[in-house]
């Protein structure tokens, strides 16, 4: 869905305009829950599933395909290793976790250095001449999730909020001035 024209052509001005540190009730409350994942070092299948409700149930049987053993596993690997490419790679091996699902799970359980990649923040970057590839924002890989982190981790810096303030402002900056009905329901 293309964007109507908006009122600033920067990032920074445009951020500074719209940001909010208030989360979303809902998210809030799975954040809350989910929060505690990280500090223990794991994930268990139902904290899996509740991330794939929140992103996208449409994932729901592939992320239940996965055993209580390889999700414990692999998000163990994935929360105790320092490297971002790493870590993606390891979440992206469940069944059903893609970038953007992948990146919803470090958010949920991090949101202080996390944001959630989607094709909205995305486009919105793109339009702004932020990012220059993947102008859909389908099919993410390391090197976009990546510089999208790098992104929204400088300005959070610079705003002195979290990673996830930064996305969610994003978010709701593309909502505002989306063209066609895709938030109709929310």
């Amino acid at each position: 869905m293309p964007l109507a024209k908006l009122p600033i052509k920067r990032l920074e001005p445009l951020l500074r305009k719209f940001l909010s540190t208030k989360e979303y009730g809902e998210t809030k409350k799975y954040i809350r829950e989910l929060m505690t994942c990280k500090k223990r070092g794991y994930l268990t299948k139902i904290d899996l599933i509740k991330v794939c409700r929140w992103k996208s149930p449409r994932a729901i049987q592939h992320i239940k395909s996965n055993s209580e053993k390889k999700i414990l596993k692999i998000t163990k690997k994935a929360f105790h290793t320092k490297s971002e490419k790493t870590r993606l790679e390891y979440l992206t091996r469940l069944s059903g976790v893609s970038v953007p699902m992948a990146s919803s799970i470090l958010m949920l359980t991090d949101p202080k250095r996390y944001g959630v990649i989607d094709i909205r923040v995305w486009e919105l970057l793109y339009k702004l001449g932020i990012v220059k590839t993947n102008p859909g924002g389908a099919n993410f890989k390391f090197r976009e999730w990546y510089r999208y982190l790098m992104i929204i981790r400088y300005f959070a810096k610079k705003f002195k909020v979290k990673a996830r303030d930064i996305e969610r402002t994003l978010f709701n900056i593309h909502r505002r001035y989306q063209k066609g009905k895709l938030y109709a329901n929310l």
